[in-house]
């Protein structure tokens, strides 16, 4: 994917630029992020992760195909022209499938990785770094490398376009959990410079015994921990100073930069940082859904105040007994009980929220909330009291009092962080 590569040539020749990479299959924040590029005539990467998407469905219910259908049609339904849009695949790897052996796992996993190719996705992330049923733990990092060349072949035998738009890889042994961690937080190891190179030189000698050279001339970066992450309450956030010795050793190779996980939460000036330390590629998932949760709890508030009992949608209460009835998605991850399970379920910095939204039950009561304060747009002391940065976008003439329009403008605060990252010049 040449566009990709572009960037990170820019950046390897010491222009100060990264990509925001926005990871979810909400659709409202993947219009917020599409009219966010077409503001700022920027390239759009959008990811799908092996949970949410796969042969199976995912807990999506789509197959990649059917994903980058979802998108291009946002996509043309803004106007955002698809020659700036770029679809990645991360995690990918056994992760959806780890109750089984490492074989079983592994096949799926190579299934996966050629369907997301074959489907147009152009930035495949290669994530073997879990233990599966029959594994040891620790992983061996041997190991991981060599199931990450295993799926890479699969990617190339699946790939059947110009070489100007074969598929570029992430590699990396050093991968936070998807979606934050699930244990409380105090601090984190940065990875060695040691580690890091030792990783990029066992991958690229396995690559080449696979004799995917070709493949390897393609790895655009690799994931290590530069010491950020974020639980359920806390964010650990970027020191420089403790990666700078990292960021200096990945001077001294050539095409590859290093791509930042579990960035949510960080302040735009810890995002500036990471960029220049060579963390060109800004990972963010929960970040942007949180931004979308405070939107509609916001809007629920403005209903609250402004339409009568017998008529409000009442979203919050919907959505909090749907999360009540069906646990699965925050059990493992939530362990407080009464009010402060309350405030865990809505306000966690994990937002296991996110997995509720496509429930009917929730998404009729959106619909509903958006239907009442469309009858009577939102008075503005209102949007300055619940949505003070939709308030700005307002009253600047970038957005209206719609509420779509209101949450989208709050997710694209979030997503100014980002391009302000990637783009200091701009």
């Amino acid at each position: 994917m040449q566009t990709i590569r572009d960037i990170v040539a820019r950046h390897k020749a010491g222009e100060r630029i990264g990509i925001p990479s926005v990871c979810s299959a909400h659709p409202i924040v993947i219009e917020a992020t599409l009219r966010h590029g077409l503001t700022r005539d920027s390239t759009v990467l959008i990811e799908a992760t092996s949970n949410q998407v796969n042969q199976d469905g995912g807990y999506t219910g789509m197959v990649p195909a059917d994903f980058r259908a979802f998108v291009e049609a946002i996509a043309q339904h803004v106007g955002f022209p698809l020659d700036r849009l770029v679809l990645g695949g991360d995690h990918l790897g056994p992760n959806a499938w780890t109750a089984q052996t490492a074989e079983e796992a592994m096949a799926k996993a190579e299934v996966m990785v050629a369907d997301y190719v074959a489907a147009g996705f152009r930035k495949i992330h290669l994530d073997c770094s879990m233990s599966c049923a029959d594994d040891a733990v620790p992983l061996p990092e041997r190991i991981i490398a060599e199931r990450a060349a295993r799926l890479a072949r699969a990617a190339e035998d699946a790939f059947s376009g110009e070489e100007h738009d074969a598929p570029v890889y992430v590699i990396g042994t050093e991968v936070p959990v998807p979606g934050g961690a699930a244990e409380y937080l105090e601090e984190l190891a940065v990875t060695t410079p040691e580690a890091a190179i030792a990783t990029l030189d066992m991958h690229r000698d396995l690559f080449r015994e696979a004799d995917l050279s070709a493949a390897w001339n393609r790895v655009i970066a690799t994931v290590v921990q530069p010491g950020v992450e974020f639980d359920h309450d806390k964010v650990v956030d970027y020191r420089p100073e403790k990666a700078r010795a990292l960021s200096t050793a990945l001077e001294l190779v050539a095409g590859i930069v290093f791509e930042a996980h579990s960035t949510d939460y960080q302040t735009s000036e810890a995002l500036a940082a990471l960029v220049r330390d060579h963390f060109a590629i800004l990972k963010v998932g929960p970040g942007v859904t949180f931004a979308l949760r405070e939107a509609l709890w916001a809007l629920d508030a403005i209903e609250r105040e402004t339409v009568p009992a017998e008529r409000r949608a009442s979203l919050r209460a919907v959505a909090l007994e749907r999360m009540h009835a069906a646990p699965g998605n925050w059990r493992k991850y939530y362990h407080e009980q009464g009010e402060a399970l309350e405030q865990q379920l809505q306000y966690s910095l994990s937002d296991r929220i996110r997995y509720y939204w496509p429930a009917p039950a929730i998404a009729a009561a959106q619909e509903r909330l958006f239907d009442n304060l469309r009858q009577t747009a939102p008075p503005l002391p209102l949007v300055s009291q619940y949505l003070p940065l939709a308030y700005a976008a307002v009253r600047a003439g970038t957005a209206t009092r719609d509420p779509l329009d209101l949450v989208m403008a709050h997710i694209a605060a979030t997503l100014d962080t980002y391009y302000g990252a990637c783009h200091p010049h701009a």
